[in-house]
């Protein structure tokens, strides 16, 4: 409790002295906190796990290939069901 007293008279002795400079620490540490508490941010990772950094290429089947899709819109990789359900 004692901590909180002297942050709290920091903060106040720093506001009567030099507001603008107080304000704009204060902006800043928002700037940086906000971010990092919102829940887009869950979302968004969500979104960056389930889309792929490299994208299939066409290319020929000939039976002889268990990785490649047969067709580039078959459905590979996790489903973005929750996305929609948003």
């Amino acid at each position: 409790m004692a901590i909180l007293s002297k942050i709290g008279n920091f903060l106040k002795t720093a506001w009567t002295k030099e507001p603008i400079v107080t304000a704009a620490i204060a902006i800043i540490t928002m700037g940086v906190v906000v971010p990092l508490l919102s829940p887009s941010r869950k979302y968004s990772g969500m979104i960056n796990e389930a889309t792929p950094y490299i994208y299939p290429v066409p290319v020929r089947d000939d039976g002889n290939m268990p990785d490649i899709p047969s067709h580039p819109c078959d459905k590979e990789g996790p489903s973005l069901e929750w996305l929609k359900k948003l």
